[in-house]
């Protein structure tokens, strides 16, 4: 029985898949999971394909991509990336000694993926490929390659420009090479002369606030040195290698072997959780005498990743979001009211083309994430359009699709007025009849609309914060496949507007300022709110102290309700102190060398 502060989560254990499934990486498509792994899968096929709703059950569905007819030997780090239509799994293949990458096409993201005939590396030695596309499209491809003339000789990262799917730059430049022991593969490596080889590869990237992590795996995957760290820059692709944090001599690694009870972990991706904004590490790890699949939290502190790993109990299930939908059978969720004509199969929810046909979210939360992927399905009935509303007091905020102007256009109704604020016209070759994917994210008057992110991305202040939302089809067929809605809000802090219009009150006018991406603040005394109530919520808050004093103070943060503070932590610069409805729970005394600054 549960002691009365506790609560039953759900949770899940690692491993989340038992059997062998190295080199791990997962693909959010539609609102479901897809994840490949390097070799053989038991039809005879290469690169195992898994199914999940929710990155926890897992059901098998065959291999991904028939052998090829050369019949190499080593079939390694399949990735998969989707694209107008088409998914497109870049993988390593070769004799171990000599490993090219190529890429192969499907319209599923099961396959069965064809091989393009087209190789994309020219050294003798490449494996681990990662695509990444950066704000408007721009494409690169990182992967792993050996350096002979190194100071510390063995395999690295580099990255390299993509003119398409199929085609590199030519131009590959180093991103991490071996700096530190524990990167050592093998101290005499026979099959490379008996030199000391190092080996960082597997490198998969992130932005967030501007700056380029690059997650990536060292040491030698076959024992306990092996091991996950990252690196940093302010570009994808520069002149200079990528800065690899450490606290002089010791670096700073986020997945690694705890003796007795996680062997290996490495070869990480990562991927959105079901309420898309969660983030989990993908990642293999040693059992018996496999590599196994095993998922956790991932997360920043400052500039620095760290994942809440690798864990060996039961965690948290990930958090699913607030309404899930995906349109299987004929009953939907009661949060969604359809008017006009839907019909709901192996396509989503299918609308008829011939009248407007809407879907109301009936609630919506003053602050929400919310992704739909649409397409169109049929030809456009004259001036047809498809889109997302945002009712306000105020009036409308329309982002619409055109398919017949080619165009994305975001408008604001007010009393019958238009004020188009935003078009975007889509290259010739987007493909309106294939899925997109739409994701806004709403923080009470900020709007932020994503077009296949990161390729196309609108931001707008809204006059009012938004009271209803609703998906729409206008002489244009559509199905919707998936739609997700997450209440709550991210504040990062990436340009200057004002706290206020993303919902904060802030308490006796107190003066702030908004710098390098970080709310700071010299008042004796600054406070920050936020509603309205939530029922459940996890919160978490980045902070550092801009200075010393050796005046007594102390920072956090306390839920409030009906005026009546029901929680607080706190932390001064000795300890950190939990109090239920006013009454001290545990304090926790901080280390000597915790670092508030």
């Amino acid at each position: 029985m549960l002691a009365p502060d506790e609560v039953d989560f759900p949770t899940y254990l690692n491993p989340v898949y038992p059997k062998s499934f190295p080199d791990p990486f997962v693909l959010k498509f539609g609102g479901e999971y897809f994840a490949y792994c390097t070799g053989f899968a038991p039809d005879g096929n290469v690169f195992r394909v898994l199914r999940s709703r929710d990155l926890v059950a897992w059901t098998e569905s065959g291999g991904a991509m028939n052998r090829l007819e050369t019949s190499p030997p080593f079939y390694w780090a399949p990735e998969v990336t989707y694209n107008n239509g088409n998914f497109y799994l870049y993988y390593s293949v070769g004799n171990e000694t000599l490993m090219e990458i190529r890429v192969a096409v499907s319209e599923s993201p099961i396959g069965v993926f064809v091989d393009s005939g087209r190789r994309l590396t020219s050294e003798e030695f490449a494996i681990d490929a990662h695509v990444f596309v950066d704000d408007h499209g721009s494409a690169f491809l990182f992967y792993a390659t050996d350096f002979l003339d190194h100071t510390h000789i063995g395999t690295g990262t580099v990255v390299d420009r993509m003119i398409d799917m199929f085609t590199l730059e030519g131009d590959p430049r180093p991103v991490t090479r071996a700096r530190y022991d524990w990167q050592v593969y093998d101290p005499n490596r026979t099959e490379k002369g008996g030199v000391r080889w190092h080996t960082v590869e597997g490198p998969t990237v992130l932005k967030r606030k501007g700056v380029y992590y690059q997650m990536f795996s060292g040491g030698n995957w076959q024992n306990t040195s092996y091991g996950v760290s990252f690196a940093v820059s302010d570009r994808p692709r520069t002149d200079e290698e990528w800065l690899q944090l450490s606290d002089g001599d010791r670096v700073l690694p986020v997945l690694r072997t705890i003796p007795g009870v996680v062997d290996g972990p490495g070869h990480n991706s990562v991927v959105r959780g079901p309420n898309n904004r969660e983030l989990y590490c993908i990642y293999h790890r040693w059992t018996d005498n496999e590599r196994v699949l095993a998922i956790d939290r991932m997360d920043f502190a400052g500039d620095r990743i760290f994942v809440h790993g690798a864990t060996s109990t039961p965690q948290p299930a990930p958090f699913e979001p607030r309404i899930k939908e995906r349109f299987i059978g004929q009953r939907i969720c009661d949060a969604i009211v359809t008017n006009g004509g839907w019909r709901f199969g192996d396509l989503g929810a299918v609308s008829d083309g011939l009248e407007r046909c809407e879907m109301h979210l009936h609630v919506v939360p003053a602050s929400f994430l919310l992704e739909v992927t649409v397409a169109c399905i049929g030809p456009t009935v004259g001036d047809g359009i498809v889109g997302i509303e945002f009712q306000t007091p105020a009036g409308r905020t329309v982002f619409s699709l055109d398919p017949e102007n080619r165009s994305a256009t975001l408008t604001t109704i007010i009393a019958d007025s238009d004020d188009t604020r935003a078009t975007v016209y889509l290259p010739a070759d987007f493909e309106f009849d294939a899925p997109h994917l739409l994701r806004i994210n709403c923080d009470h008057r900020r709007l932020t609309i994503t077009l296949d992110e990161p390729r196309y991305a609108v931001t707008h202040l809204l006059e009012q914060p938004v009271q209803r939302v609703l998906v729409f089809a206008e002489r244009q067929p559509i199905a919707v496949r998936s739609l997700d809605l997450t209440a709550g809000f991210e504040e990062l802090f990436e340009d200057d507007t004002p706290l206020e219009a993303n919902g904060w009150q802030i308490a006796n006018d107190a003066q702030y300022r908004i710098l390098a991406g970080e709310l700071a603040f010299s008042d004796t005394v600054f406070a920050l709110s936020k509603g309205p109530e939530l029922h459940d919520l996890e919160f978490a808050v980045n902070f550092r102290l801009a200075e010393t004093s050796s005046t007594a103070g102390d920072f956090g943060l306390s839920l409030d309700h009906a005026g009546d503070e029901i929680f607080r932590i706190a932390i001064d610069r000795e300890a950190m102190t939990l109090e239920v409805s006013g009454e001290t729970r545990r304090g926790f005394p901080l280390p000597e060398n915790v670092e508030l600054a």
